[in-house]
């Protein structure tokens, strides 16, 4: 029997890495600080190799192993478009340092990881106006790695609009097959915010830069009708009066696609998200919905306006409510049969937290597991 490749899983929240990585993949330690997500994870995949604490409190010696792979989606919120511009230096994406401080204390001790993946979101490309991404280059290139990116939505996959930056990373002195490395940037995976952010890059990082090559999937297959659910148990469906509070909300732009999806002569399947909009000067909370069989992406419950709603426009009728917890997990490519917290805003939070799984097992089957290649045989004792 041949050996599993092994991987660390760091900010681990309910181990959707691991769920993409898939049972071809022995996991040694996770981590993550949050408890709740812990308890799903212990759930989901048995307790033994989640560790729970801050990731500045471990140390090597609670590492077992060499892991062929370290998988760190590490927190987004500083380096997001939407956070408060903190970037790494912020209280929450600063993490990322006694992280990587951990990375440079396995190196010292012989037992680097052969291959890293970063995941975060695409705002970690432009923040402070792209030092940010070059800081996390440096790190990779000082601790002798080399190391290319990709955008990737999850739209590719599932019926969710969800750009995310995989920073994949390999050691200086791994060969790397040439099926694997583009000469320059391509479509789709190397976006122009991708290229700008690299061609920035100081030449000594840009030396050590690679453009992975990644074949596009088969075009998806899953309907966001096939995800929603008819009788979700942790929401309810709206009153009438209800649903029409929410198209109060809308500008004609969003009235005229309720009116499209109206004479569409079938079942239509939408989302909405109540965004604050500024017109003329002054605040105002708008309905936004969209018909075009994608989910706007899950996004973790700080408030109403950040909990998305489920359209259903049928018969000229328009049903509404909240996407359930179910749904969500759905949405991140998890199967049913996964574990969800009984609470709906942790489970909510959970998911909206998480990187897609379809998308992980992507990237594994086309660029991790050609450049860990084969292990070998287990010898029998």
């Amino acid at each position: 029997m041949r050996c599993k490749p092994s991987f660390y899983e760091f900010f681990a929240g309910g181990g959707m890495a691991r769920a993409g990585l898939g049972p071809g993949w022995a996991c040694l330690f996770a981590n993550d600080f949050d408890r709740k997500k812990a308890e799903s994870y212990r759930a989901n995949w048995g307790g033994g190799e989640m560790h729970v604490g801050d990731v500045r409190e471990i140390t090597t010696a609670q590492l077992p192993g060499r892991a062929d792979l370290v998988w760190a989606s590490f927190p987004c919120q500083d380096l997001s478009l939407a956070g408060a511009g903190a970037g790494l230096k912020g209280e929450r994406s600063g993490t990322f340092w006694p992280f990587w401080a951990l990375m440079k204390a396995l190196c010292a001790e012989g037992r680097a990881p052969a291959t890293i993946v970063l995941e975060n979101v695409c705002g970690a490309l432009t923040s402070h106006g792209g030092r940010d991404f070059t800081e996390i280059c440096r790190a990779l290139g000082d601790g002798g790695y080399r190391f290319g990116a990709l955008v990737i939505d999850a739209a590719l996959f599932l019926p969710q609009s969800r750009p995310r930056l995989f920073i994949i990373a390999v050691r200086e002195d791994a060969p790397i097959p040439a099926p694997l490395m583009e000469q320059r940037a391509s479509a789709p995976f190397h976006t122009r915010a991708l290229r700008t952010a690299q061609e920035q890059l100081p030449e000594a990082l840009k030396a050590k830069w690679l453009w992975w090559r990644l074949p596009a999937p088969p075009l998806r297959n899953v309907t966001l009708a096939e995800i929603v659910e008819d009788a979700p148990r942790d929401v309810a469906w709206h009153s009438a009066a209800e649903t029409q509070t929410l198209i109060d909300m809308m500008s004609d732009v969003n009235l005229a696609k309720i009116a499209e999806a109206k004479r569409a002569g079938r079942r239509m399947v939408g989302t909405m998200y109540r965004r604050t909009r500024y017109t003329a000067g002054e605040k105002i909370q708008r309905a936004e919905a969209r018909f075009d069989d994608v989910a706007g992406c899950l996004r973790t419950p700080a408030g109403g306006s950040s909990r998305q709603f489920v359209l259903v426009v049928d018969k000229g009728q328009v049903r509404s409510r909240l996407m359930s917890a179910r749904e969500t997990a759905r949405l991140m490519g998890l199967p049913d049969e996964y574990t969800l917290p009984e609470k709906y805003n942790e489970a909510y939070h959970l998911t909206g937290d998480g990187v897609v799984a379809p998308v992980v097992r992507h990237i594994a089957a086309h660029i991790l597991e050609p450049l860990i290649g084969p292990r070998p045989m287990r010898v029998a004792a």
